[in-house]
């Protein structure tokens, strides 16, 4: 069991408090809301009709079965874009300021097969407390065969890391409905939480929730449709793998670049950095004038202003992004951005064959 560790957040609480101040003075002048907005509400609907027309159109749309595997790739782009642009903001309690409202609206998160509630213990409080801290953030624990941290243990495998990556993170959702939710609810030990005791009522959610998802995407259609098993088998998948690529891109691309540091806790298990300059250190944005891409992915590729402001509503972070850039700038503190989406999957490549590399060793110069 890892020990839980700490930050000084004795020191350089000039910058933390000068960019809370100055994002907070611009939602004042603005006088507008940090939660949701109508564009937000908007995207939502749009995301949501894409992913649930895409299924009535398999199902009852009479189409060949060319046609109904290429709904399933919408679905699965769909998919990710609830995870990203609906989910994320409502299980981060940003989308609205009325509680009932995030868990209602996070409820899309199970709906498309995941579990909103594990999510919010490995993510929301795990990963974004303790970014890139190997033995407690649970997303640099992909898969045995990858390396994400300089500070795993290091494995020949991990030599054809860079080839297989990005494949692996295909699976990532078929993983995720299958797998995963069920075994973090199994498992003792959650990054520094030990005999995690999870509520009744989230385990009535989790069975009701899957129970749910996998029969409206494979018992219904199964029942309904003129198809194998192999068929259906064959659509179930390809929506799974468009959904896990994307996903499994998009949020690697904020932490596992070239830039990123990999710090690790001094005798006394403590990041010798105050917690907002640590998360400064440890993320990425990138692609940020790609309005397509940003209204796409809600904003992940301002991943600095969601780690500061996980409150706000990922609608405002292209606002307030050059806020907390200029910010950084005034304070010497950096801020990690490529410029193209296409720059940052590259560095992740390189990132994935550096951390492959038997000869690398990481220094604290590289922190």
């Amino acid at each position: 069991m890892a020990q839980k560790v700490s930050f000084n957040n004795k020191i350089d609480r000039e910058f933390s408090k000068a960019v809370k101040n100055r994002v907070q003075q611009y939602f004042d002048e603005q006088g507008i809301s940090k939660h949701a907005n109508v564009q937000m509400v908007l995207k939502t609907l749009i995301i949501l009709t894409v992913y649930v027309g895409a299924y009535l159109g398999i199902l009852f749309g009479g189409l060949p079965l060319s046609t109904m595997w290429v709904l399933c790739l919408v679905m699965g782009i769909g998919m990710a874009g609830i995870g990203f642009s609906i989910s994320h903001d409502a299980l981060h309690g940003s989308y609205s300021s009325n509680n009932k409202v995030n868990t209602l609206i996070g409820l899309t998160f199970d709906l498309a097969g995941a579990n909103g509630y594990i999510w919010k213990i490995t993510h929301n409080i795990i990963h974004h407390t303790y970014t890139n801290i190997h033995g407690h953030d649970e997303d640099l624990e992909v898969a045995e065969f990858i390396r994400l941290s300089p500070h795993s243990e290091y494995k020949p495998i991990h030599r054809l890391q860079h080839i297989l990556a990005f494949p692996a993170y295909s699976f990532a959702t078929l993983f995720w409905v299958f797998v995963k939710d069920y075994w973090y609810f199994f498992k003792p030990e959650l990054g520094p939480y030990e005999n995690k005791k999870h509520p009744l009522k989230e385990w009535v959610i989790l069975i009701v929730t899957k129970a749910l998802y996998y029969t409206y995407t494979l018992v219904l259609p199964y029942l309904l449709l003129d198809i194998t098993w192999y068929q259906l088998a064959i659509g179930f998948v390809s929506l799974h793998l468009t959904a896990g690529l994307i996903l499994g891109i998009i949020f690697q691309l904020a932490h596992v670049v070239e830039e990123t540091t990999h710090p690790i806790p001094n005798e006394q298990n403590m990041i010798e950095n105050h917690w907002v300059i640590h998360e400064m250190l440890t993320t990425n944005n990138f692609a940020r004038e790609n309005k397509v891409l940003s209204w796409y992915i809600g904003g992940l590729n301002y991943q600095i202003e969601h780690h500061l402001f996980p409150k706000v509503c990922s609608i405002h972070y292209p606002k307030i992004s050059p806020i907390v850039e200029e910010t950084a700038k005034e304070f010497g503190i950096p801020y990690n951005c490529h410029d193209t989406f296409t720059e940052a999957v590259q560095s992740h490549y390189k990132t994935l064959k550096k951390f492959g590399d038997p000869n690398f060793t990481w220094s604290p110069s590289l922190a």
